[in-house]
Order: C-alpha cells, then sequence, then structure tokens
C-alpha cells in the first residue's frame, strides 16, 4: 500500500470500513452523540438568518438541525471529507429544506463557501493530521463577528462508553501493529486537553477560547449483545480487534466473555448505558 499523507489515511479509512460500520450502528451512534451535539447547538446555536458551516457532518443530522435554527432565510453548508458520507447526507435531506447543502471537502485543503457566522462540529474535528491547518483554514471562512463551536471527547478515563471495552480488549489482544491497514488518524481522544487544544486554537489565529464540560449516560446498545458488537467495531476497542485480525478470531469467545463480564453491570431494563464525558469548546477569529 502507498504511503498515505496528510489526511488521506483518516479519508480513506472513513470512506471504507468506518462508513460501513457506522451505518450498522448509526441509531446506537446518533442518539448517544447526539446528547452533546444537540446541548453545544442549544447553548452555542445560531441565530435565525446565520449562515452555518458544519464540519465533519457525517449523516448530516446535525447539519438539519442547525438548518432549524437559521431557517429558511439562513444558510447551513455540512461539509466532509468521505463521499459516501455526504451522498447519505444528500439523499435523506428533508424535502423543503433546500437552504441546507452538502459538500465533500478535506478541511485541511481548505472550507468552500463561505464566509460563515458559525463554525459548528460534533466530533469532527478530532481526526486531522494537522488540527492547526485544519482550525486555520476554518478561521479563514469565518465572518467577522464569526465564531467557532466543536464538541470533543475529553479524556478517555471519563468515558466509560469506549474506555471499558478498550481496557478488557487491550488486556487480551495488546497493543497489534497497524501493518497497512488505515486508520482513522489521531483518534477520538486526541483532542481532549484543554491545554493543548488552548494551544492548537491560540496558534491557528482564535481567542476568546473556552470549554464547558458535559457528562451524560448513554446508550451503547439496545441490550447486552449489541453493546458487546458495538464494542467488537467501534471505538478504541474496535480498532484494536480490527487491527488484530487473527489473533481477534482466535480468541473471539474469550472476548466476548470478558467483555459481557464488563458491560453487564451497565445493562438497564431499556438497554446498556455508560459514562460519556465532552467539552464544548468556543472560540473567536482574533
Amino acid at each position: 500500500m502507498a504511503t498515505m499523507v496528510g489526511n488521506q489515511e483518516a479519508i480513506e479509512a472513513w470512506n471504507t470500513v468506518l462508513f460501513d460500520k457506522f451505518v450498522r450502528f448509526r441509531d446506537v451512534l446518533l442518539a448517544g452523540l447526539g446528547v452533546h451535539g444537540t446541548r453545544a447547538i442549544e447553548r452555542h446555536g445560531p441565530a435565525p438568518g446565520a449562515r452555518v458551516v458544519d464540519i465533519g457532518c457525517g449523516f448530516g443530522d446535525t447539519a438539519v438541525e442547525l438548518g432549524k435554527k437559521v431557517g429558511p432565510t439562513g444558510r447551513v453548508v455540512g461539509l466532509d471529507a468521505a463521499p459516501r458520507f455526504i451522498d447519505a447526507a444528500r439523499r435523506e435531506r428533508p424535502p423543503g429544506d433546500d437552504h441546507v447543502t452538502f459538500e465533500v471537502a478535506d478541511i485541511e485543503a481548505g472550507v468552500p463557501g463561505g464566509p460563515y457566522d458559525l463554525a459548528y462540529s460534533r466530533m469532527g474535528t478530532m481526526f486531522f493530521a494537522s488540527p492547526v491547518i485544519a482550525l486555520r483554514n476554518v478561521r479563514r471562512a469565518l465572518a467577522p463577528g464569526g465564531r467557532l463551536t466543536m464538541v470533543v471527547w475529553r479524556k478517555r478515563e471519563a468515558n466509560d462508553c469506549m474506555h471499558l471495552a478498550e481496557l478488557v480488549v487491550r488486556e487480551l489482544l495488546g497493543d497489534p501493529p497497524k501493518q497497512d491497514q488505515v486508520t482513522c488518524g489521531p483518534g477520538p481522544f486526541s483532542m481532549a486537553s484543554p491545554d493543548l487544544v488552548g494551544d492548537q486554537l491560540v496558534a491557528a489565529g482564535y481567542t476568546d477560547i473556552a470549554f464547558e464540560r458535559s457528562d451524560a449516560a448513554i446508550q451503547i446498545g439496545a441490550d447486552l449483545g449489541q453493546a458487546i458488537q458495538f464494542a467488537l467495531n467501534l471505538g478504541p476497542a474496535g480498532e484494536v480487534v480490527r487491527l488484530a485480525g487473527d489473533a481477534a478470531t482466535a480468541r473471539a469467545a474469550e472476548i466476548d466473555a470478558a467483555l459481557r463480564a464488563a458491560l453487564a453491570p451497565l445493562s438497564r431494563p431499556d438497554g446498556v448505558y455508560a459514562g460519556s464525558s465532552t467539552w464544548i469548546v468556543t472560540a473567536r477569529p482574533a
């Protein structure tokens, strides 16, 4: 496999193996992510008539939510580097939401369609190979007085929704080598540190930087079986299993039993719920 530069490897991962897994577990993912994304929109969302760019829009649900806030006199552009997500977002856009559009774009190369009054992102900024370059491009696309609102995961130890399964899987499989497999880039916890992200934002040309903690118990499966499959396929545990390949297959029953023991205490009548914690980060161009 040829060496990939910049954001290319992450884009390939999101457009292939990760897209397929996101489709499979879409309901669980959007319900969980939606809690934190909606909080950010409620606290720092756009005004009616505003121009908004949604960075890493995925299936487009956040762009549609933002479109309701800005109304028909506003404009929302959902951007994602993975064409398959944009295809899905375009297909599923509600009828009449012509003020919400979707484009394929690698933010590290530039942000099309500005200027914008608000740049919003729900879990879409953590996978950049060069976050300062990407955030600088976002800043350049903002209108005078514009602002950035992004939701990112806090430290993994504060996120049992992913970390419990990762601990179980790593105890059995260790840290398998990447070899020639594509990965999602820096990973979901790359922006967990306010010190690091604050420095990145300052370097990218932002000021008035603030971090608001958002905690919530989120559903990781409708039942224990789905929660185990979710852990085996997505998040840090799923990445370890995928990279381990045959070694994970050989220990599949052992891994399943260990995950079942770890996740069973989280079961409730309405599903399996685990703690999650994010930062809602806000900033303005300097």
